[in-house]
C-alpha cells in the first residue's frame, strides 16, 4: 500500500471511529438523537432495550476515540507495534461485527423487527464489513 493509500485510509477509518465516539459522548447527555427516546435509540442502533447511561457509553467513546488515535498513529508511521495491534484489534472488532451483521441479514441470528433490521442491511454491516477490509489492509501494510 502507497503511502497516499496508507494515510487516506488511516484518515477514514480514524474519521469513522471518531464520529463514533463523538456520538457516544453526545449520549451521554441523555439527549437520543436520532431517536425521539432512550427505548427507541436502543431498538435501532442495538436490536434490544439496553441502557445508554454515562457509565454505559462514556467507556464505549473512549475506546473508540483511542482507537481512533491509534489507527490514525499507524496510518502515519507512528507507534510501532501498539498502534499495529490496536490496528488489528480494530479490524477483528469490525470484521466480526460485519459478519453477525450478514448472520441477522440471512436469518441465521435472530433479528428484532422495527428500525434495526433495515439500519444493519443498509448501513452497520456494509460499513463494518468495508472498514474492516480497510484496517486489515492498513495492519498489513509496511
Amino acid at each position: 500500500m502507497r503511502d497516499t493509500s496508507r494515510r487516506r485510509t488511516g484518515i477514514a477509518l480514524a474519521g469513522l471511529l471518531a464520529a463514533d465516539g463523538l456520538v457516544h459522548l453526545y449520549w451521554a447527555t441523555g439527549r437520543t438523537w436520532p431517536a425521539a427516546s432512550e427505548r427507541d435509540l436502543s431498538l435501532a442502533v442495538l436490536g434490544a432495550e439496553v441502557s445508554f447511561a454515562p457509565s454505559v457509553v462514556l467507556p464505549l467513546a473512549a475506546l473508540t476515540l483511542s482507537g481512533a488515535a491509534a489507527v490514525l498513529g499507524h496510518s502515519y508511521g507512528r507507534g510501532g507495534r501498539v498502534t499495529r495491534a490496536v490496528t488489528a484489534a480494530v479490524a477483528a472488532g469490525l470484521a466480526v461485527r460485519g459478519l453477525a451483521g450478514l448472520g441477522w441479514a440471512a436469518g441465521l441470528l435472530d433479528s428484532p423487527p422495527g428500525p434495526f433490521h433495515w439500519l444493519n442491511l443498509v448501513l452497520y454491516t456494509p460499513a463494518c464489513l468495508g472498514f474492516g477490509w480497510a484496517a486489515a489492509r492498513l495492519v498489513r501494510a509496511r
